[in-house]
């Protein structure tokens, strides 16, 4: 098996990974939420968790898919133009990636969250 062959087949390895990462992600987001919405919790704070949940499987899968692209990019078929549709690919799932970021958290990535300490913070 050449090494082209290897890649490619990791490249749908990964693309595979991610797809079933996000569809399993959706399956029990959506299995938890059920329960929740029908006995304990009240439908806002349900409805959240299952947005999360989601968007965490999402967040996810799209990093095995970003993944799968750049071995199968780089490593199979190295052209100019390949590369300039993986940029366009990979600014797509950064901005989504970004976006769900921002929309679970309330918060950019790059800014603390509640709880984060710094390590070299101010004096006590």
């Amino acid at each position: 098996m050449e090494f082209g062959e290897i890649a490619e087949a990791a490249g749908q390895a990964l693309d595979l990974a991610g797809v079933a990462v996000i569809v399993l992600g959706a399956l029990t987001a959506t299995v938890l939420f059920l329960p929740r919405v029908r006995h304990r919790d009240r439908f806002e704070d349900a409805f959240r968790r299952y947005r999360q949940g989601l968007g965490r499987a999402i967040l996810l899968g799209l990093e095995f898919l970003v993944a799968g692209d750049i071995i199968r990019t780089v490593a199979v078929s190295p052209t100019f133009r390949g590369v300039g549709v993986l940029a366009v690919i990979v600014l797509i799932r950064t901005f989504l990636s970004l976006s769900l970021q921002v929309e679970l958290e309330g918060r950019w990535p790059w800014r603390r969250g509640p709880g984060h300490r710094a390590e070299h913070g101010p004096p006590r």
